[in-house]
Formats: C-alpha cells, sequence, structure tokens
C-alpha cells in the first residue's frame, strides 16, 4: 500500500508561565492509503495535540509531516487553509455549523469554496444531495441545524467532511457527544466510507468505536508506546474484549 502520511520526530512543546509543556515528543509514525487509524490514551496524553499537529491546525514546534509525499510542516497559514479545505475532511465532538445556514447550505460551504473543482453550483448541490441521501439525511436538507438530533447533525457534518473528496478524514472524538445507538449509527457511516476507501485517523477514548480501526495507536507522556492491529474475522465483541484486554496490558 502507498504511504499517505508520513509523519517524523514530530514535537509540540508549550510554554505557560514560562515553563516548557513537551506535550508531542519526537513522535513518527505513517499512513497508509486506506486506513483507519485510531489514537487512544490517557486524558491529556497528546491525543487532540497529535491530530491537531498532524491535520495542520496547529503548528508544530519542530518535526515533519508529509500528506502524499508533500511536506506540510512548514506552510504558511493561507497555504494550510488551503491544504485543508481541499485535501482534507474534519469531523469533531462538537458540531460546529454556521447557525444561520440550514443543513444543505452548510454542507455546500465548502464545495463553494473548493479550490480544485471546476464544478458549476448545480453540479455542487447534486454532490451534496448524494451524500446526504447516502447517509439518509436528505429530509432535513432545508432544516436549520437547530432543527435536527445530535445524531443527524454529526451525519451532516460526516457529508460536510466529505463534499470535497478529501485524501484524508480526521476525527476528534466524532461520537463523544452522542447517545449509543447514534454513536453506533455514526461509527457505521464512517465505517462504509473507510470500506470505499477513505483513509482517516480518529482520536477516541471509546474502545467500542476503536475497535472498528484497522489499527490502534496509544499514545502516553507525550510518546507513542504501543500499536495495535485488529485481528480480522472476529465477531464486534470477540474485537472489541481483544481491544480491551491490549489496553488493559498497557495500564489502561
Amino acid at each position: 500500500m502507498t504511504k499517505l502520511i508520513e509523519i517524523k520526530d514530530l514535537c509540540k512543546t508549550y510554554v505557560i508561565e514560562k515553563r516548557q509543556n513537551n506535550v508531542l515528543k519526537n513522535v513518527s509514525f505513517d499512513i497508509e492509503e486506506g486506513e483507519m487509524v485510531g489514537i487512544m490514551g490517557p486524558s491529556g496524553s497528546g491525543k487532540s495535540t497529535l491530530l491537531y499537529a498532524v491535520s495542520g491546525m496547529d503548528k508544530p514546534t519542530s518535526g515533519q509531516v508529509k500528506l502524499d509525499g508533500k511536506d506540510i510542516s512548514n506552510l504558511s497559514e493561507k497555504e494550510l487553509a488551503s491544504v485543508r479545505l481541499n485535501d482534507m475532511g474534519f469531523i469533531f465532538q462538537q458540531m460546529f455549523m454556521m447557525k444561520n445556514l440550514t443543513i444543505m447550505d452548510n454542507i455546500l460551504l465548502p464545495a463553494v469554496e473548493c479550490e480544485k473543482s471546476d464544478e458549476s453550483r448545480k453540479e455542487k448541490v447534486a454532490r451534496c444531495e448524494s451524500l446526504m441521501r447516502k447517509l439518509g439525511i436528505i429530509e432535513i436538507a432545508d432544516n436549520d441545524i437547530n432543527e435536527v438530533s445530535g445524531g443527524q447533525l454529526q451525519r451532516a457534518c460526516i457529508c460536510r467532511s466529505m463534499v470535497n473528496d478529501p485524501k484524508i478524514l480526521f476525527a476528534d472524538e466524532p461520537t463523544g457527544a452522542l447517545n449509543r445507538q447514534s454513536s453506533a449509527e455514526v461509527m457505521d457511516e464512517i465505517c462504509k466510507l473507510n470500506e470505499e476507501g477513505t483513509t482517516i485517523l480518529m482520536v477516541t477514548h471509546d474502545a467500542k468505536v476503536a475497535s472498528r480501526c484497522s489499527r490502534v495507536l496509544y499514545i502516553a507522556d507525550g510518546n507513542i508506546r504501543s500499536e495495535y492491529r485488529t485481528p480480522k474475522g472476529l465477531s464486534d465483541r470477540d474485537r472489541e474484549r481483544a481491544l480491551n484486554n491490549w489496553l488493559m496490558d498497557l495500564g489502561w
């Protein structure tokens, strides 16, 4: 398989009241095209910081991040914004959407701003509608964001994240604000995207969610301490049990 993301010696240091806080310490790993990689670890271990540094939402202090062979770690803010818009998709625990726009218009907005497409607005709308049908939310297209359930809103966020056909999807606790049923439904949709070829890097504290990843990285004190590859052919319950056993061995 082809390496899509290459991370080498990634460091992130914050200075708080003249004290250095080394959140990431020489983190190195690769992500291959089509993988779904989970990041787990205790609170404060650097999970979200790692995701933000890899995705260009936050500048690393040092180290290198390559996306599809291109070093993005030293790009300007304008160049990074372009990479995030055109080549990346994002799903967060908090479902950020524009309050003055309908669900459809929120999903459409990144497509309108996209620099790599010469589609007409009509073609972009058709693509948004196709995504919404695929995720079972076409009926809420004209609703305001406060008129839908949390599960529906997160599925709308997935549509928005995929509207520009990103090379990689970043997810930060995508089911963290949802109830059990909505969480399972959203993970089903994320897994379908992965099965169709979308590469995903996801932060989660939920072993049930992480067990659906092809690989899980365990981070503690700013370092990746261990890596787990999910066995194939197991039932959902056995897959979760196997991951939990690995996590317990690490002191989870």
